[in-house]
């Protein structure tokens, strides 16, 4: 067999290889991947029963907690239309009313969400609590 062949051969199995691994890949990912919809989406038909995300803003005056401390109901807007939510589980520290949220969830028929996980927004000029108070404790220290 000639260099020129083998050369050949090789590119040709490092090309099936490559392809192989991105086949996999994406096998891997569709199983995990979540689609991510605006409530001014749900109007336009959302599936239910899959795992998909929901985005907004928690509507001011929508949260409400449930006696058992645990489960939580509150409505997410886009400033086109609102969707009711219900989440048991405990909120990260940035949700509250007026803040962005993503919901990980599913849709009901009747059309509210069952959230499994909430992520909280924040802007770019978010800085913890923790560093924000040593920031004004480091410029009070200088002359």
């Amino acid at each position: 067999m000639k260099p020129k062949q083998q050369r050949l051969i090789l590119a040709a199995l490092a090309l099936v290889a490559v392809i192989g691994a991105g086949l996999l890949a994406l096998s891997a990912l569709k199983d995990g991947a979540a689609f991510f919809y605006a409530p001014g989406d749900v109007a336009k038909g959302v599936p239910t029963g899959t795992a998909v995300r929901l985005g907004g803003m928690v509507e001011a005056g929508s949260l409400k907690r449930a006696a058992d401390g645990v489960t939580q109901t509150f409505v997410v807007t886009d400033g086109v239309a609102k969707v009711p939510v219900r989440f048991a589980g405990i909120a990260p520290d940035l949700f509250r009313e007026g803040s962005g949220v993503v919901a990980e969830g599913s849709f009901n028929a009747d059309g509210s969400f069952t959230a499994t996980n909430l992520l909280a927004k924040h802007d770019e000029r978010y800085m913890p609590p923790q560093a924000a108070g040593a920031m004004h404790t480091s410029e009070s220290l200088e002359p």
